[in-house]
């Protein structure tokens, strides 16, 4: 695999952009499925069948919770869009533009690997 010489600013809004996903999944993976509360709901009861489908209520999100995903996703699309249009793209030749643009999501795993014994 080629390796190229990434600026550091794009090296580091890269890996602030994989950091700010995870904890971007990471917080909405804890929140209750509604944003908005919902009532529960009961349904009738079926024809020769004592079986009644029904959901609980859904508490939503607080306040607190909605503005905390408002402020990770809008950090996400601001370093989404520091990465995608760094200066250092305008220097790649055309040809290998797709195999150079993919390679800043592994350049930190080299950085850790060439200092290894």
């Amino acid at each position: 695999m080629p390796t190229y010489d990434f600026p550091q600013d794009l090296r580091d809004a890269q890996i602030a952009l994989h950091r700010t996903r995870t904890t971007l999944e990471r917080c909405a993976a804890g929140l209750p499925w509604a944003a908005d509360p919902m009532a529960g709901r009961q349904a009738e009861r079926q024809l020769r069948s004592d079986y009644r489908s029904g959901t609980a209520d859904r508490p939503g999100r607080t306040p607190e919770q909605c503005d905390e995903v408002s402020r990770l996703r809008k950090q996400l699309l601001d370093l989404s869009i520091t990465v995608t249009n760094h200066p250092y793209w305008t220097t790649v030749d055309r040809s290998g533009a797709v195999d150079v643009r993919a390679a800043p999501e592994h350049a930190h795993k080299r950085v850790a690997t060439d200092g290894a014994p």
